[in-house]
């Protein structure tokens, strides 16, 4: 009877998630949406650093794509929710912020600027290692999890074999009707 609870427990939770994924994905037409209003933003935001010159300029437009780039990604990992969407989201913001940064190095010289260019570079490549890293953990809970909810209902029918031996073994001491009785008990409650 127990077994019967944690697995209807276990179900039900895993019915809870799922639903609550389902219900946080995007229709076509939200993300046709969205798409259309990341566009018009990017446009904004271009027409917006054409009243700059120089390296300002080139920093804000550096801004602007990287803006529409994540906003991309971030689109696309809600509309169609994967490790592998929020890896490219996390990835195009390491992305976004390298091509602003590098940018701003622009605006130095000499040993200054090459120190600037390397640390851009470094933060890039920790972000990207850091997302590497979200996504093998992600995968590995799963199988965690998949491998736990295994032992777990293995154990579960352990534990109800284990426990019917000894209601069949108490039942030994009966006889006639009552044994029986006791036997078919023992049977449907155990669900054998």
């Amino acid at each position: 009877m127990k077994t019967r609870t944690i697995n209807a427990i276990a179900i039900a939770l895993g019915l809870t998630f799922s639903t609550a994924s389902m219900a946080a994905a995007m229709t076509r037409t939200e993300y046709s949406a969205e798409k259309d209003r990341i566009e018009k933003d990017y446009k904004a935001d271009k027409v917006a650093c054409d009243s700059m010159s120089g390296n300002k300029k080139d920093i804000c437009v550096a801004e602007a794509k990287g803006k529409e780039k994540v906003a991309k990604a971030e689109l696309e990992a809600n509309y169609k929710p994967s490790d592998k969407h929020r890896y490219d989201a996390r990835v195009a913001k390491a992305e976004a912020d390298y091509d602003v940064a590098k940018e701003r190095c622009d605006d130095m010289s000499g040993n200054a600027k090459d120190v600037c260019v390397k640390e851009a570079k470094a933060a890039l490549t920790s972000a990207k290692a850091d997302a590497k890293v979200q996504e093998k953990t992600t995968e590995a809970r799963k199988e965690a999890g998949k491998e736990t909810a295994e032992a777990r209902k293995d154990a579960a029918e352990d534990k109800r074999d284990a426990e019917y031996k000894v209601a069949k073994e108490k039942c030994d001491a009966l006889s006639g009707d009552a044994k029986d009785a006791c036997q078919a008990k023992a049977k449907a409650q155990y669900g054998k």
